[in-house]
């Protein structure tokens, strides 16, 4: 019998096969509808990092019994998109710039990715192309060249740009065959015993993460999602960023509740730093593999300084392979692993309903910092794991191995599995045993007003999703809504 993709996903993190059944899933038709198995597998990722939450939280609250995980599709679709949902002062943040986009080539397509200032310089430097051309310019620019050429030309310049390949040719490229032979979740445990003790939890809601220091060295969604999870549970979230690299403002917003955030400078200002890493109990990287090996902030140097430290990498196209050390995000993978043409067809590409390999990532890598955390609780030792964008779109990709074939799940009960299912019931634990606004049979995902909130914060009125990660006694929404970027004291809570 195949393993659902909630427990393939738990034992890569070394869970207890024994807490599975404590989570029960209200299945919604129309919830992230796509040929790939999308929600089942975003299911699966929301699901282990809260399931991890739980088991954490019992730990340090010295419960007799792990609280139980309630999932709801509606609640996974609309945190998926949640950079959709989000309305500052009521104004819709823009998603991607004008040049970041599909276009035709003389052999295919390319896709780029402009959202940033230095990224479209890059991109257009590298095309002979204008500061101030246009996208018509741009077109045309690519229209006479091959994808392939446009793809090493631009990341040659430090620009991005991928071009569109069938799962085939991903599957025979050289980054494609050294992304499969990796877990989905690499995990170690290098070093010593070290770290300081987290005192009880208790009250309510159940923090899992109540006192662990996070510093947040990520940027964009799929690390920020991570840390924003981490807030969530109680953890004092710290993001630093660099005074020139500034993040785009809506994107901060999204992700940035629960969190306070510094800019610091790691020449200038790296004693500051050195004392928030001597202090802290993870580590949270998002910048391209190598990116920080100058400042000594490899995730191997980390562990090695600090003792009991939890270090989680997040890349793009993972650390290794002759991708390893390029910068990537959710789009690029898409096309370059096959998802853009499964998803619409080699003549006109398609996306996913959602960036769900960054978000996916992303509540992936939290239940991995969980999990490390109720390690370390037993023994003191820190951990080291990785995560990669293009592994989870392998992972997603292999949908044929897991149970869930492009397609096959018309009926979305199928979706879970069969020995947890009720005859005549959505819900992978027995009706009876569930509230009863959850027995409604035949449930669908219409609109998202249900997981939906409102708050005032510094920086406007801000509409946006709940988290999906939900328990028994957990938060239902963060302690504190995002300020400006930027602004916070250099130090922790």
């Amino acid at each position: 019998m195949t393993h659902s993709p909630m427990a393939a996903a738990w034992q890569e993190l070394g869970g207890d096969p024994a807490l599975l059944p404590g989570v029960s899933t209200v299945v919604r038709a129309g919830a992230l509808e796509a040929r790939l198995p999308v929600r089942a597998s975003a299911r699966a990722c929301v699901g282990v990092c809260a399931l991890a939450a739980a088991e954490l939280g019992a730990r340090r609250a010295g419960l007799a019994q792990v609280p139980l995980v309630t999932l709801d599709d509606g609640a996974v679709a609309t945190a998926f998109v949640s950079e959709r949902h989000l309305t500052i002062d009521g104004r819709a943040p823009v998603s991607f710039a004008p040049l970041s986009r599909f276009w035709r080539t003389a052999d295919g397509w390319v896709r780029t990715h402009a959202n940033y200032p230095r990224h479209r310089a890059r991109l257009l430097d590298a095309l002979g192309a204008a500061p101030d051309a246009t996208a018509e310019d741009v077109a045309g620019a690519l229209a006479g060249r091959s994808a392939r050429e446009v793809e090493e030309t631009v990341y040659a310049a430090g620009g991005l740009a991928v071009a569109l390949r069938t799962a085939k040719e991903w599957a025979a490229h050289e980054q494609g065959v050294a992304v499969a032979r990796r877990p989905l979740i690499e995990r170690g445990r290098p070093g010593t015993a070290g770290s300081r003790a987290l005192a009880p939890v208790g009250g309510g809601p159940l923090l899992p993460a109540a006192g662990v220091r996070v510093l947040d060295l990520t940027r964009v969604i799929a690390g920020p999602v991570a840390t924003r999870t981490l807030a969530l549970l109680g953890a004092d979230v710290l993001r630093v960023d660099a005074p020139g690299l500034p993040e785009d403002p809506d994107a901060h917003a999204d992700t940035g509740f629960g969190k306070r955030s510094t800019v610091l400078d790691l020449t200038a200002d790296r004693h500051t730093f050195d004392g928030l890493l001597a202090a802290a109990d993870v580590v949270v990287t998002g910048y391209r593999p190598g990116a920080l090996d100058r400042f000594g902030l490899s995730p191997e140097a980390l562990a090695e300084r600090y003792p009991g430290l939890i270090v989680a990498q997040l890349s793009a196209w993972g650390t290794y392979g002759p991708w390893g050390g390029r910068r990537g995000f959710d789009s690029l993978v898409q096309v370059a692993t096959g998802i853009a043409v499964t998803e619409g067809s080699p003549e006109r590409p398609g996306a996913l309903p959602a960036q769900a390999l960054d978000h996916g990532t992303g509540y992936l890598l939290a239940a991995a910092v969980l999990r490390a955390l109720t390690e370390r609780a037993e023994d003191g030792r820190g951990s080291l794991v990785r995560l990669a964008l293009a592994r989870t779109a392998a992972w997603l990709t292999d949908g044929i191995e897991r149970g869930d074939a492009p397609g096959a799940a018309t009926d979305p009960t199928a979706e879970v599995p069969s020995e947890h299912r009720v005859a005549g019931s959505p819900y992978i634990r027995p009706a009876a045993e569930l509230p009863y606004e959850h027995r409604v049979a035949g449930a669908s995902y219409d609109r998202p007003d249900a997981w939906l909130s409102e708050r005032d914060s510094p920086i406007g009125r801000l509409r946006h999703a709940l988290s999906p990660v939900s328990f028994t006694g957990g938060p239902a929404d963060w302690s504190r809504p995002p300020g400006p970027w930027g602004t916070d004291a250099a130090r922790w809570a």
